[in-house]
């Protein structure tokens, strides 16, 4: 049975089921601690405490429909709290929170826009954060992977709490999608900021690589992505910091499961971070490598297409299309390689890399310029096929042209004698002749005169062919 704490209202169970959407007097058992919140703030608590008073009573009484009477009660209440959660600003918000239970603090992070949980964070000091993290904002841990070195192996690290993280000594983390949440905790533990990385698009080339004061180290680069018949290059931040490398990016790529693999399964693949971020760029050109292999495939077979006898008008513009898509795909390689020429001559400038690394570094530069000449093989090659598939267009258009030419000369005679059979002078010529046997033969004659400027044109056109043929 439902006994009331010191000070409830004990008129409340005596209150009419049907009564319970009613506004509520909670004046006598709401009574906050905290004097120092201001008013809005402690409106807040109030509904919070009213809320979960009311709530335990329903849920404790047994009455008809008791599913709907807790979800008006609880919609009332969550209404008011909305409406005053907009009027306090993030910094009230933020001194409330630390006055609330986990509980308390569930329903109002829950009832927040993403614009507000934002602003929160933002002022909000490192014990709220991490309250919320208990909260369970990183929950998704798809989208944050922690990788440590275990006998010269990577290995994964399945973490749930932020003191588990640091003790793990990680030499990469992995953000793929990462919210403001995810970028705001990683970096108040390892005291750095995570930028955003649908703004990466956004930096100069100038902002791209650089040094920080306190010796992190900066990387924008773009890392190619083909499948699907859509080619795109993805832009990737790296933070190298404190032996730990931050890898930050919108899309799962393939040149980053690759290396993920070797590394989970080779051992002394990598020593530490550094070896990690040069190993993740010659990745990156090996898929570029492989991307244009798949390019001088395809545009064999489109080549076969071009230079075949006879293809229609249908034919080359499906041929155009796959031939632009592997220009768009080949000039995306080419930026790539690029990017990634540039990356690795900054870090070989940083003078940071050991001897090893630089030796390793300048492998993957010999291997960039050997993919340039490719590049450029195939930019010519694209440029060939589509001159000539252009090429059989104009002819197969010159065709047409020719056929309505022929026609035409066809019926220019006829034309002249139709001119000539519809004046007055062909019935004064016709007279005494029925005009049915008249324009008869008339009719006959203009067909044997089309026959033969046809068959005329024809031993010329052949004539001119064996002449040609005979040279």
């Amino acid at each position: 049975m439902f006994r009331p704490s010191p000070g409830f209202d004990t008129n409340l169970h005596e209150r009419d089921s049907n009564d319970l959407t009613a506004p509520l007097d909670c004046s006598c058992m709401l009574k906050p601690s905290n004097s120092h919140l201001n008013a809005k703030q402690s409106a807040i608590a109030e509904i919070l405490l009213k809320h979960k008073v009311i709530e335990d009573w329903v849920h404790k009484q047994s009455m008809p429909k008791q599913d709907l009477v807790e979800a008006m009660v609880r919609k009332e209440n969550l209404a008011q709290l909305g409406q005053l959660l907009v009027q306090i600003s993030p910094l009230e918000m933020a001194q409330l929170f630390e006055q609330l239970s986990e509980q308390e603090q569930a329903i109002i992070w829950d009832h927040l826009h993403d614009e507000r949980k934002e602003a929160l964070l933002r002022v909000a000091p490192l014990a709220v954060v991490q309250l919320m993290d208990a909260r369970g904002y990183l929950s998704e841990r798809s989208r944050v992977k922690v990788f440590q070195l275990d006998q010269g192996k990577l290995r994964e690290i399945n973490f749930t709490s932020q003191q588990q993280l640091m003790q793990s000594q990680p030499i990469w983390i992995d953000l793929v999608e990462p919210t403001f949440e995810d970028r705001l905790w990683l970096g108040n533990i390892f005291h750095i900021q995570i930028p955003d990385p649908d703004k990466l698009n956004d930096l100069e080339s100038s902002a791209k690589f650089y040094l920080e004061e306190n010796g992190e180290m900066h990387l924008h680069s773009d890392f190619l992505l083909d499948k699907d018949d859509v080619s795109n290059n993805v832009p990737v931040a790296f933070i190298l910091f404190n032996d730990v490398l931050f890898s930050i990016r919108n899309v799962d790529l393939p040149v980053f499961r690759l290396q993920r693999l070797r590394a989970l399964t080779q051992a002394n693949y990598v020593s530490d971070a550094k070896d990690m971020l040069l190993d993740l760029y010659a990745a990156s050109i090996e898929y570029s490598a492989d991307a244009l292999e798949d390019v001088y495939r395809r545009l064999e077979i489109s080549g076969k297409q071009v230079l075949s006898k006879l293809i229609t008008d249908e034919e080359a513009a499906e041929i155009l299309s796959d031939i632009a898509y592997e220009e768009d795909l080949n000039g995306r390689i080419r930026r790539n390689v690029m990017d990634t020429r540039r990356a690795i001559s900054f870090l070989m400038r940083s003078k940071f890399l050991t001897k090893e690394q630089v030796e390793d570094s300048q492998q993957i530069m010999r291997d960039i310029e050997s993919l340039d000449g490719h590049t450029a093989f195939l930019f010519d090659k694209i440029n060939f096929l589509m001159d000539a598939t252009v090429g059989f267009i104009n002819i197969n258009q010159n065709k047409v042209v020719k056929r309505l030419t022929r026609i035409s000369v066809v019926f220019l005679p006829l034309n002249v004698l139709a001119g000539i059979g519809g004046m007055s002078e062909f019935s004064m010529m016709t007279e005494g002749i029925p005009w049915p046997i008249s324009y008869g033969l008339f009719t006959v004659v203009l067909a044997i005169v089309g026959w033969l400027t046809f068959a005329i044109i024809q031993f010329l056109e052949n004539y001119e062919a064996n002449k040609l043929g005979k040279k």
